[in-house]
């Protein structure tokens, strides 16, 4: 008989039973006229069904909406849309940006100069394997762009038409040693000519040498053409001074200078394909 009481058989007959009456005298006391089992059922079961209860109610007020796949890809089509247009209206408000820039540089050139005739071109190739800034321009003879015809950044000389075709045209620049450009420092007003060598062009410089070796320049000066020879007009600046230097085979100096466009970065340019004097001896 212990053993019976002791045995899994028996304990769960044991539950079950107190479950029955449990279930029983609640319906007793709740009048509910439920069956035992049924009652029985609620109880064990009540909790879970509140809990399922809670559950989907909290889950109904969630800001979540589950839609269809094709619903989700056609909205982020539609948001990759958006984020074209507003990267195309981007970059047309840069590209305009730009050009006002561009333009403005060359304002207040153009109402001094009203003689000069300008070409707009854009840069569409550069001399990676050169020291000396060489690029290809978009305009040739058939917008009159023509060899020895000087190119510029608003005030400032870039260098000049070297060889054109009927579309296109090779500009040397200032850091060019086969570039040389009659030019005067603006205080002092000592002539010369700017050029470059290998060296200086590596550095992306050029220099102003033969000046007299008690020459009154110094670092800051700025430095102009001269219009002395007829290929560049008198007035445009090619750039600053930052060193002096004594000259190594004679009593000469040379001034040291960084041209005043950034030569590397430009992207649009003019040529000037006429101005009063040009070409005169």
């Amino acid at each position: 008989m212990t053993h019976l009481f002791k045995s899994t058989a028996f304990k769960i007959f044991a539950v079950i039973a107190a479950a029955l009456l449990a279930g029983s005298a609640f319906a007793l006391v709740s009048r509910s006229g439920s069956s035992p089992v049924t009652s029985v059922t609620g109880v064990i079961f009540s909790p879970l069904s509140r809990l399922a209860t809670r559950t989907a109610s909290a889950l109904s007020n969630l800001p979540i909406s589950f839609r269809s796949s094709s619903v989700l890809a056609a909205e982020v089509d539609a948001l990759q849309a958006e984020v074209d247009r507003l990267n195309g209206q981007l970059v047309d408000y840069e590209e305009a940006k730009h050009k006002n820039e561009f333009y403005q540089e060359f304002l207040a050139l153009k109402e001094a100069h009203n003689d000069y005739t300008f070409v707009e071109a854009a840069v569409i190739g550069r001399d990676a394997a050169g020291y000396f800034g060489s690029f290809t321009l978009n305009k040739g003879s058939l917008q009159d762009v023509a060899v020895n015809d000087p190119v510029i950044y608003g005030q400032y000389l870039v260098g000049v038409v070297a060889s054109v075709t009927p579309t296109q045209c090779t500009v040397h620049t200032i850091l060019n040693p086969h570039v040389n450009v009659s030019a005067y420092e603006v205080r002092t007003r000592d002539l010369g000519y700017v050029t470059s060598t290998t060296a200086l062009a590596q550095e992306g410089q050029c220099h102003m040498p033969g000046l007299a070796a008690e020459t009154s320049i110094s670092v800051g000066g700025i430095v102009c053409t001269s219009g002395v020879g007829g290929i560049y007009p008198r007035d445009l600046i090619i750039g600053t001074i930052v060193d002096v230097v004594d000259g190594t085979a004679d009593i000469s100096a040379s001034a040291i200078i960084n041209p005043g466009a950034r030569l590397d970065k430009l992207t649009d340019v003019c040529v000037i394909t006429s101005f009063n004097g040009q070409h005169a001896q």
